[in-house]
């Protein structure tokens, strides 16, 4: 029996007007995930343990198997793992995006306008972190480039602060946001200085694209540790994945992790390279367990675009679950297939909620025979209720 999860990002959401009181989930064209649903246990699950902030950090972790509350260090240390930093017991990781604010007021009277640069490419990142790292980078406090807007700030005997997300505050005025450590305060705003001026910035303005003109810090955690997934659940595992923070916890759990050339966590990624890596992987490479992390939904929820979400979401079903189903039915290997996402991104807030998200389980064994699709909604009204989500491994491999 071969296992695999399809994980779209912050793909769960609220009813909107404008969809018709549908969610964009129930609106999306979905044929593959309502094909597989009416042939599937399908049912809502609490990813996120009470108490614990809704954050992919948290809730992968418990997708994974993981209970957060024993687990769960912070979210920049897993960033850090998957971009091959070694970090010492007294380090503090912080997670660092290279943001978009207003330009014209005061540094903490500007507002974030878009937490993610327009989706800058590592390429640019690279230069524009390289420029901060020239003048601010030290013995304590060392840059790692990551991907796109994501990247790594490691604190040398750090103290783990309290520090806001980005996607958290879109369109608010940061001043109550600012990191209270004044160190970390004065890097950010002397990011502004050096980036805003940065003749890449210059560049981008011209092109109508959002400045990437300060690093906005949040995250800290110390070194994780977490049991080998094999060990624990007696399963070879892969993962498939463009996010750092995803590629960390796997490099935590002792599995491997497959690079698809193109998948790079925005809208336009390469689906079915992620697909495919993955039925070969199950196929061919002697895995048992492939997770397979799409980020698009998660972006354009916090983008607050519900046309691009919902596209989003229908390529996940055509490009990636599609193609996985196609695979996995050729060759012939018994499988189960869960589709979910880790937590809700609702159009409505731009950020993520602790609300319960909707699960998928497929077996190509025992298929049911229902009358359901899936969506919030058919999931919540199934009665299948898992109360706390790093269960849910368990369910998938029983």
């Amino acid at each position: 029996m071969k296992y695999v999860i399809v994980l779209g990002d912050g793909m769960a959401d609220e009813p909107l007007a404008a969809l018709g009181d549908k969610t964009p989930l129930s609106y999306a064209k979905t044929p593959e995930m309502d094909a597989l649903a009416a042939c599937s246990e399908i049912g809502m699950v609490h990813t996120i343990p009470k108490g614990m902030s809704p954050g992919s950090d948290t809730a992968n972790l418990s997708v994974m198997g993981y209970d957060p509350k024993q687990y769960y260090t912070g979210r920049s240390p897993l960033e850090a793992l998957s971009i091959g930093v070694d970090m010492k017991a007294d380090d503090v990781a912080i997670r660092c995006n290279i943001v978009t604010l207003s330009e014209d007021e005061p540094y903490e009277k500007k507002t974030i306008i878009d937490h993610s640069s327009d989706e800058i490419s590592t390429e640019d990142a690279k230069i524009l972190l390289e420029a901060v790292a020239e003048e601010l980078q030290n013995e304590t406090y060392q840059f790692y480039l990551g991907t796109s807007y994501r990247h790594c700030l490691i604190w040398a005997k750090g103290s783990v602060v309290t520090l806001t997300p980005p996607h958290d505050v879109l369109g608010q005025t940061i001043s109550e946001y600012l990191p209270q450590d004044a160190m970390l305060r004065r890097m950010q705003e002397r990011s502004y200085e050096i980036l805003s001026q940065h003749p890449l910035n210059l560049e981008r303005k011209k092109k109508g694209l959002n400045l990437a003109n300060s690093l906005w810090f949040w995250g800290a955690g110390t070194r994780p540790a977490l049991d080998s997934f094999e060990e624990k659940y007696h399963k070879r595992g892969v993962m498939i994945s463009a996010v750092d923070l995803l590629k960390g916890i796997a490099v935590g759990a002792g599995m491997d992790n497959i690079v698809v050339e193109g998948a790079n966590g925005g809208l336009h990624t390469n689906y079915e390279g992620k697909a495919r890596a993955a039925v070969k992987a199950l196929t061919e490479g002697g895995y048992d367990f492939a997770y397979i992390h799409v980020e698009a939904p998660d972006e354009m929820g916090h983008q607050g675009s519900v046309e691009r979400k919902i596209q989003a979401i229908e390529n996940l079903d055509q490009r990636v679950i599609r193609l996985v189903r196609e695979g996995m039915d050729a060759s012939g290997e018994a499988y189960r297939l869960m589709v979910l996402p880790d937590h809700p991104t609702p159009i409505r807030v731009r950020t993520h909620t602790s609300d319960p998200v909707p699960y998928l389980l497929y077996d190509s064994t025992a298929p049911g025979d229902h009358d359901w699709h899936y969506n919030e909604a058919e999931a919540a009204g199934s009665g299948n209720v898992l109360e706390e989500g790093w269960h849910l491994m368990n369910r998938l491999f029983s």
